[in-house]
């Protein structure tokens, strides 16, 4: 049975560096959330349980480029949403887009594929990625994503997120409709 938590771990022996770097953040900018410590879960299926214990859904997070690998996004949907490349590519004004090799993801993000999340913003200070967020993930009231570490999620308000946090690591985002 997994277990709600308020706030950062009692210790971080056992934590990665990336999952302390985001609570000191966060710690920092005022920012409330709950944390729940689970299995792997690094496909959405595997995230249907965290969602329950956290009364919110776990984002889905796309690392995405365009054709010529010269543009990067991190795409924030709900889970049950589908990505038509297609169609995102148009509202951007973007080439064909594709997910980004993870190589770049690792290089901007400090990520690695299965623990994307918004989180991975903060070590991207050349600002190489930009965020896209489709509307329905702005009017919810929280939000969950993995703190940069697929082994822990986090619930946050979706208005600390896109009004303390984004700010403090200096990226703004594009509002899309899938």
């Amino acid at each position: 049975m997994l277990e709600l938590f308020e706030g950062r771990p009692e210790s971080d022996e056992n934590r990665t560096e990336k999952e302390i770097k985001v609570y000191d953040l966060l710690d920092r900018l005022n920012i409330r959330y709950q944390r729940v410590d689970h299995e792997k879960a690094d496909t959405m299926e595997a995230c249907r349980e965290i969602d329950e214990v956290l009364q919110c859904t776990v984002c889905k997070n796309l690392f995405l480029c365009n054709h010529q690998q010269t543009k990067f996004y991190l795409l924030l949907m709900p889970p049950e949403k589908k990505f038509r490349t297609k169609d995102l590519s148009k509202q951007i004004g973007s080439s064909r887009l594709s997910f980004a090799p993870d190589d770049k993801m690792l290089e901007y993000l400090n990520v690695t594929p299965g623990s994307v999340s918004i989180f991975g913003l903060m070590n991207d200070t050349d600002n190489h990625v930009q965020l896209l967020a489709d509307e329905d993930i702005l009017q919810g009231e929280e939000i969950g994503f993995h703190p940069c570490i697929n082994t822990s999620s986090l619930k946050l308000s979706v208005k600390d997120v896109f009004e303390v946090f984004l700010p403090a690591v200096k990226h703004n985002f594009i509002k899309v409709h899938l």
